[in-house]
Formats: structure tokens, sequence, C-alpha cells
């Protein structure tokens, strides 16, 4: 049997396992994906132990990074913003790193028809904010704007949009009241950290994309709601960055987006509290 899996820490909140293995089930494949409790400094002796029935794995917080290390090519678009998310493992025993959220940010923003954009604003300063800044170069955006809790410690953002050709500004939140006037605003911060500004940024661009999805609605999400404002939350990247890793790993394409989709529902349903 052909074995996959999820490694990160925290992971028992990984909605991964329930894609892929709707996946599998909608591709008729026999192969098995598990999740696994992985820090760090464990990764290196974790990759060790697998054997050669073992095609890729997934990658979440903390071993974006350190994935990079322990591979023998690594994609550029990984490459370019220090961050795999998917690692794959080839019969001649070499391994591969992969970046799926930056593609899959871009299809989740196709889904709704839009495929270019000029200005936009991300809310966050973390890995994920790094995916989003090349995947709104992917998008054509030519202007950001960069809203951050400490705009001393966004050198590496700011640098990395310089290298994407982005013309980049940093504001923190304490100044959110002279931030407007976007194309897209994409906050990449946890469920409930936009509350305090949610009324100001669920308006200062006609589509909103919320990475959180769990608990959802976020205020940012209830707010854009009611003034009409289009939104897209974490749910849409999570299937649609999984989708691009079934087809690595699987060889399969398209692979079953709605079923997928159904599935993390199905799964973030059952953990509501009754």
């Amino acid at each position: 049997m052909t074995r996959c899996a999820v490694l990160g820490s925290p992971i028992a909140h990984s909605l991964s396992p329930a894609m892929h293995r709707a996946a599998y089930a909608e591709l008729r494949l026999d192969w098995r994906y598990d999740a696994y409790e992985v820090v760090e400094n464990e990764l290196a002796s974790f990759l060790s132990t697998l054997g050669d029935d073992v095609r890729g794995l997934s990658l979440t917080m903390p071993l974006k990074r350190v994935a990079l290390d322990l591979v023998d090519t690594v994609d550029p678009v990984a490459e370019l913003i220090g961050a795999a998310n998917t690692m794959l493992f080839e019969p001649d025993g070499s391994r591969s790193a992969h970046n799926t959220d930056v593609p899959g940010l871009v299809a989740a923003f196709a889904e709704r028809g839009i495929t270019g954009a000029d200005t936009a604003v991300v809310l966050g300063g973390g890995a994920t904010a790094a995916s989003t800044l090349a995947a709104l170069r992917g998008l054509k955006v030519s202007e950001v704007t960069l809203v951050v809790r400490d705009v001393s410690k966004a050198e590496r953002l700011r640098d990395l949009a310089a290298e994407l050709g982005l013309k980049t500004s940093v504001a923190d939140f304490a100044h959110v009241e002279q931030i407007g006037g976007f194309d897209l605003c994409v906050s990449t911060l946890p469920g409930g950290a936009v509350d305090p500004w949610a009324e100001h940024f669920a308006q200062v661009a006609p589509v909103v994309f919320d990475v959180a999805y769990h608990p959802w609605p976020t205020q940012l999400a209830i707010v854009a709601h009611r003034i009409g404002t289009e939104l897209l939350n974490g749910l849409d990247l999570l299937v649609h960055q999984a989708t691009l890793q079934v087809e690595m790993m699987t060889g399969r394409s398209p692979a079953p987006l709605a079923a997928m989709r159904a599935a993390a529902r199905e799964e973030l349903d059952e953990r509501e509290p009754s």
C-alpha cells in the first residue's frame, strides 16, 4: 500500500487527512494517509524511519522552513519564499520540496473569477503573508501595503516583496484609519486577531480573503458579509493547495476538488460544539 501523511505540531486539528482520504476514495486508490505530531528537531530522524512505500508528505508549521534542508531539490516558489508545504519521495530515493500554498491561493481567487488586480493590502507578517505576496504577484498586483504589529520585524517580507518586483509600504495597526482603497484585502492573521479592526478592513477593498477557517465566521467575515464585500476564507485556500498536493503525489489530474471540499466541511461541522 502506498502511504502519505501530514506532519506538524500541533497536528490534531489538521483537515488534510479528511481531504486526502476523500480524494483517494474518489480516485479509487487503495492508499493510506495519516497524521503525525512532529516538531522541527524531530523531522530528520522521522524521515529516516520511512520506507519506500511513502510517496509524499504534507508539511504544516513548524516544519515548512526546516524541510528545505532535508531534500535534494527545492522548487523555485518554495526556495523564493523559504517555505515548503509538500515533500515528494521519488523512486530513485531522492526527495523534493514544493510549495502549493502559493498556486493554491491563486487558484482560490481564480475560482471566484479573480485573475488579476493592481493593489492589495496584506494583514500579518508571518509565513502565510510571504506566500500571499508571491500569489499576489501571480495575480499581477503591482502595489502592496503590509499591515503588521511591529514594523521593525517586517524586513524579510519587505525584501521578498522587492525581489518579487512589488512596490511595498509597511504600516502598523495603530494607524489603520489611514489605510484604504485597494482591489484586494488578505488577512493572514489567526481568527480573532483582526476583530478590533474588522469594521475598517471589511471595507478597504471589494474582495476580502480571510485565511482563517475555524472557528468561523470571524468578525471580519461577519462584517464583510453584512456590507456585501465578496469574501473568501481559509478553507478555499486549504482545499486548493491540497488538490495540488494530491495531483503531485498521485499523478492523477484533476484532483476531486468538490469531494475534498465536502470532506473538509463535514470534518469542521463535526468539530462544532453541539
